[in-house]
C-alpha cells in the first residue's frame, strides 16, 4: 500500500547541511547578477563573513523578498543556510529550490524543535545559519523588537554573530504590493557579536544591541537620501491597507489609494506620492502625515489609547480559513487552501475564531500569553497564526489586516508586555498601563 504523503513531517524529519557547492554557485551567479542588478545594490563589507573559518550566525533586518539575494552576494563565497517560514516550503515555486538549497523551515513565532536540531546539525558542520531576529518580514518599513529569547538562543551556541544591515529593501519590494520596484538597495556587512562579547553580555543586553543594530525607517532614510523608485502599477497602490485611517476626520476603512494618490472618500483629505515615497498634500487643509510609517505610528496611538478607554473594545471582521495540506504544494499566486469562513475577534481576552473547518464547527481562543503578533504572511492582506502548532490564514473580507496586526501588538502590550515595545516609541505610553513582564 503506497504511503501518504506528508510534507509536514519530510520538512522535520530531513537532514539538513551545508549546500552543495555546484548549486550554490548556481544561486549566487543567479542573485549577483539577475535578482539583486534591478536595486542597484551597494554592498560595504566591513568584515568579511569569509575570514571567519569555524561556524557562524548572519542575522538581518528582514525587509524584503529579495533580501536572500543580497546576502548571498555580501557573504560569498561562504556558503549560506537560510531560515525560513515553514509554510513557505508548501508553495510550488519555492519548493525545490529551497531543499536544494538546504532552507531549514521555522515555525515563526513558536519553539520549533525540529528546526534547533536543523541549525545544531549545519552548526557542527562548520556553516553558516541566517535568520531574522524580529521573526518576520517588515510589516510598515520600519523594524520590529527581536523575539525574546534570541539572546539567549546566541550565548546557548556560543558562535560569532554577523550583522547585515539593509536599507531600502522595503521600498523595493513592500507588502503592498508584489512587483518588484528598482531603486536602491543598502548593505552593510559586519561582525556584531564576537564569543567573547556573547560570554559577557546578558541575553536582555545582547537583544537591545540587536534592536540598535536594526533600527532603521526606509521611508524616513530615503527622506535624506532622495533615491528614485521605480512603479509600473502605481507607487500608492494599496497603500491603505496600512494607513486606514483619515487623519483629518479620523474615520477608517475609508481611504482610497491607486496609482500615485491617497485620499479618504468621507472627507476628501488626499495627497500625491512621488518616486522618491514623498507625499505632497492635494491642498492646505489636507492633513498628511510625514511618511506612511509615521502614518501607522499615529494609528498606533489612537489604537494604544483607545483599548485603555474602554474595556469592553472588541473589533470582529468576517474571514475566509486558509489550511496547509499536508499531501501536496500550494500554487505559485496561493500561501493557503480555503477550507472554511467565520468571524474573527479581537478584544480584551484575546484572539478568537468561530466558524468552520472542512465543513465542521471549529473555534479556537488564545489569549496574550500565546499570541503577541502575527507570522508575516507574503503580503498584508492576510492574517496569519498557528493554532495547536498549525498553519492559518484568514483572509478578510475588506483589507483591514493593518489594525488588526497593531491591534494584537498593543493589546499584548496591554496585558502581558512579554514582547516590549522599542525604548525610541517610548513617548506613547507615557502615563499609560502597561502589562506585567512574565520573565520578571
Amino acid at each position: 500500500m503506497k504511503k501518504e504523503k506528508d510534507i509536514q513531517r519530510e520538512l522535520a524529519t530531513r537532514k539538513y547541511r551545508k549546500p552543495n557547492w555546484i548549486f550554490y554557485f548556481i544561486y549566487y551567479f543567479a542573485c549577483r547578477f539577475i535578482i539583486t542588478r534591478p536595486f542597484h545594490p551597494e554592498f560595504k563589507v566591513i568584515d568579511k563573513l569569509s575570514d571567519c573559518k569555524g561556524p557562524a550566525f548572519l542575522v538581518w533586518n528582514h525587509q524584503s523578498r529579495r533580501d536572500h539575494a543580497m546576502m548571498t552576494v555580501a557573504a560569498w563565497p561562504r556558503r549560506i543556510n537560510f531560515l525560513a517560514e515553514e509554510a513557505s516550503f508548501f508553495r510550488s515555486h519555492l519548493a525545490l529550490v529551497f531543499k536544494l538549497n538546504n532552507v531549514i523551515p521555522k515555525k515563526v513565532l513558536s519553539n520549533d524543535l525540529s528546526s534547533l536540531r536543523a541549525i545544531r546539525d549545519v552548526i557542527k558542520q562548520n556553516g553558516v545559519v541566517a535568520f531574522a531576529p524580529e521573526g518576520f518580514a517588515s510589516i510598515f518599513g520600519d523594524n520590529q523588537p527581536v523575539i525574546p529569547g534570541t539572546g539567549r538562543f546566541l550565548q546557548v551556541f556560543g558562535i560569532p554573530v554577523y550583522s547585515m544591515a539593509l536599507q531600502g529593501g522595503y521600498l523595493c519590494t513592500s507588502k503592498l504590493s508584489d512587483e518588484d520596484r528598482p531603486g536602491k538597495f543598502c548593505c552593510q556587512l559586519r561582525l556584531l557579536f564576537t564569543p567573547e562579547d556573547l560570554k559577557k553580555m546578558s541575553p536582555q543586553e545582547i537583544e537591545d544591541a540587536l534592536n540598535n543594530e536594526f533600527h532603521h525607517d526606509d521611508f524616513k532614510w530615503n527622506k535624506q537620501h532622495h533615491y528614485r523608485y521605480y512603479s509600473k502599477e502605481g507607487i500608492c497602490t494599496r497603500l491603505s491597507d496600512m494607513c486606514y485611517r483619515c487623519p483629518r476626520c479620523g474615520t477608517e476603512f475609508e481611504m482610497t489609494a491607486e496609482k500615485d494618490y491617497i485620499e479618504c472618500r468621507h472627507c476628501g483629505n488626499k495627497a500625491t506620492m512621488d518616486e522618491y515615497y514623498e507625499f505632497h498634500p492635494a491642498s492646505d487643509d489636507c492633513v498628511i502625515p510625514e511618511s506612511p510609517t509615521a502614518w501607522t505610528h499615529l494609528e498606533r496611538q489612537v489604537i494604544i489609547d483607545e483599548i485603555r478607554q474602554d474595556p469592553d473594545y472588541s473589533f470582529t471582521v468576517k474571514v475566509k480559513l486558509g489550511y496547509l495540506p499536508k499531501d501536496h504544494l500550494i500554487p505559485k499566486d496561493c500561501t493557503t487552501e480555503i477550507c472554511g469562513e467565520g468571524v474573527y475577534t479581537v478584544d480584551h481576552k484575546g484572539v478568537h475564531y468561530r466558524g468552520t473547518r472542512h465543513g465542521k464547527e471549529w473555534n479556537f481562543d488564545l489569549d496574550y500569553r500565546q499570541i503577541f503578533t502575527y507570522p508575516s504572511s507574503v503580503m498584508l492582506d492576510i492574517i496569519t497564526s498557528y493554532v495547536d502548532g498549525e498553519y492559518y490564514d484568514f483572509y478578510p473580507e475588506y483589507p483591514c489586516v493593518g489594525k488588526v496586526t497593531i491591534l494584537t501588538q498593543e493589546m499584548h502590550r496591554l496585558h502581558v508586555n512579554k514582547w516590549k515595545n522599542l525604548p525610541w516609541f517610548d513617548y506613547m505610553y507615557e502615563g499609560k498601563e502597561l502589562g506585567i513582564d512574565l520573565d520578571a
